[in-house]
């Protein structure tokens, strides 16, 4: 099982999410081709009410405690309750390219 199908599974059983995107991003850092290291993850649950960004992202750490451990390097959350996820804009904005490494002179 690749990085990204781990990462759907498991926070899919984990929080039972209404809208759940996985976007392996590894390609716009300095990494070799098909690495499985950043990733933005895009979750809507119910499990998100009255906490703070703050508790959802320790808790999405927390079940991807594996996968941080061993290759993925980054993840950036965008974390929603439904009625959140309703008021947004139906488009999250693009992650920045990398300009670490050698991406910083390009």
């Amino acid at each position: 099982m690749s990085v990204e199908q781990s990462i759907q599974t498991k926070i899919s059983q984990a929080l039972q999410p209404t809208h759940l995107q996985v976007m392996n991003e590894s390609h716009m850092h300095n990494v070799p081709p098909g690495s499985e290291s950043h990733f933005k993850l895009v979750i809507v649950s119910a499990t998100f009410d009255k906490q703070p960004s703050v508790r959802r992202h320790q808790k999405i750490y927390q079940i991807l405690s594996e996968e941080m451990q061993n290759g993925v390097h980054a993840l950036s959350l965008k974390t929603f309750t439904p009625e959140e996820w309703a008021e947004q804009s139906p488009t999250i904005p693009a992650s920045p390219q990398c300009l670490g490494g050698s991406k910083e002179n390009s």
